[in-house]
Formats: C-alpha cells, sequence, structure tokens
C-alpha cells in the first residue's frame, strides 16, 4: 500500500518485486500473442498487443495500489473495480478501429477479439493472477492455430468455405476470360467477381499499378484451390495469385 508521504522511490508493497513481476508477465504473454499476429501480417502487431498488454496490467496495478493512500471523506467510498470496469470500455475504441468493411467482406474481426483477450490476459497479470493469464494465453493459440486445421478436417466442413482469389495480370491479354473458364473446368462455382479500382486497392494498402489489371474472384468447391492456382499461374499474361479465404478475411 502507498502511504501518504512516503520516499518517490522507495520499495514498498505496492511497488516491489511482485508488481514488477506481475508487469513482466503480462509483457511477455502480451508479447507471445502479438508475435503471432505479426507472423500473419496483421494490422495491429507486436508492438501494439504487447502495449495492450502492458498498459492493462499496469492499470490494474493503480486500480489496486495507486489510490490505497488517499484520504476518503466520510461519503466517499473506494471501489479498485472501477478502474478495471473503465479498462474494458476503453479498449473498445482500439478493437473498433481495427475493423472495416470492404464491400460484403467484413475484415479484422478476430485481430480485434485478439487485442480484447490481450487487455484481459494483462489485467489479470495486474490483478495477481499469473496462472489463469498464461492458461488464456495458450487457449489463444490452440484457438486460432488449431482450430483452423481441425475445421478442415472435419467433413461437414469441407468446401463450405468460399475462397478469395485476387488475380492480377497485364491488361489486353484476354486473360480474365481463360481463367474463369479453367476455374469452372476444374469444378468450381464462381460466385462473384469484381475489378478492383484504384480506391479498392489505395484502401487495402496497395500501391496503383499501371498496366495490371487487378480482379476478385470469388469461388465454391468441394476441394481446394491449390491445383487451380498453380494452372492459373501458368496462364500467359498472369502475374500474381492471393488465396484469401473468408474466414480469413475476418481476421
Amino acid at each position: 500500500m502507498v502511504t501518504l508521504g512516503a520516499p518517490l522511490w522507495s520499495l514498498s508493497d505496492a511497488q516491489g518485486a511482485r508488481q514488477f513481476t506481475e508487469l513482466g508477465v503480462a509483457l511477455l504473454l502480451s508479447t507471445l500473442i502479438g508475435l503471432e499476429r505479426e507472423a500473419k501480417q496483421k494490422s495491429a502487431g507486436l508492438r501494439t498487443h504487447a502495449l495492450v498488454g502492458v498498459g492493462s496490467a499496469l492499470f490494474m496495478e493503480v486500480s489496486q495500489h495507486g489510490f490505497a493512500g488517499a484520504l476518503l471523506g466520510q461519503h466517499v467510498s473506494y471501489d479498485p473495480s472501477r478502474v478495471a470496469a473503465q479498462i474494458v470500455t476503453g479498449i473498445g475504441f482500439i478493437g473498433g478501429g481495427l475493423i472495416f468493411v470492404r464491400r460484403d467482406a467484413v475484415r479484422g474481426l478476430t485481430t480485434a477479439a485478439t487485442i480484447w483477450l490481450t487487455c484481459a490476459i494483462g489485467m489479470a497479470c495486474g490483478g495477481g493472477l499469473v496462472l489463469i493469464a498464461a492458461a488464456v494465453t495458450g487457449g489463444h493459440f490452440v484457438i486460432v492455430r488449431g482450430y483452423p486445421l481441425i475445421i478442415r478436417r472435419l467433413p461437414w466442413f469441407a468446401g463450405g468455405e468460399p475462397t478469395e482469389l485476387e488475380l492480377s495480370y497485364r491488361v489486353g491479354t484476354g486473360l480474365l476470360q481463360r481463367a474463369l473458364e479453367q476455374c469452372t473446368a476444374a469444378g468450381f462455382r464462381i460466385l462473384d467477381v469484381h475489378v478492383l479500382r484504384g480506391a479498392d486497392r489505395q484502401e487495402a494498402g496497395s500501391p496503383r499499378e499501371f498496366g495490371v489489371s487487378h480482379v476478385m474472384v470469388l469461388l465454391d468447391g468441394t476441394h481446394g484451390v491449390e491445383g487451380l492456382v498453380a494452372q492459373l499461374e501458368n496462364l500467359d499474361g498472369m502475374l500474381s495469385i492471393a488465396i484469401r479465404s473468408r474466414g480469413d478475411a475476418a481476421e
């Protein structure tokens, strides 16, 4: 507990080895989650998750110890849970900023949820629940890494997730018609085709390229698109192909 008039730099029950350890564990766990998001090249990566985790842990430390020595009046109560409640509210602004909608595709949901989870892990560390925080961090990796592998192996999910192919090819080669014919010949159903204009490309953070056309093709099939992509890459004029599943888009 911090007492009024205590030396500023003195170690005490409120700012001793336990508190520094809790902050260190929050930094470690949030860094692990941030590395996973960074590896998948998401909009919120290592630094964002580490800052959210450590910041949440610090808020919890302040909530528990920062006001313990305050002089309270007769009708003034001390409720350390109020700061924790405001953390949960405030983290929604960061999470909301990671979600954006382009046409009918919603992106950033999983990353926003991960920010929310990292905040909870930091709060748990700051509250002294280090074992629970470590267990939830492990659960994060099971969910974001293990669940997609499980879904791919379940027969009732096979082929149920449409896949987006972003085709980049040189203008004037007549490649789009041949590519669509190749898709249907491979047994895929074409759900949607739309050209990515300059505004769409700039919104996604991609530079504008002259003489190059970018088309998004939404496919549905009962098997993977890897073989189809290998065939499309051999078409004359094809520059690149990016694969995006609708599930990945939500991340």
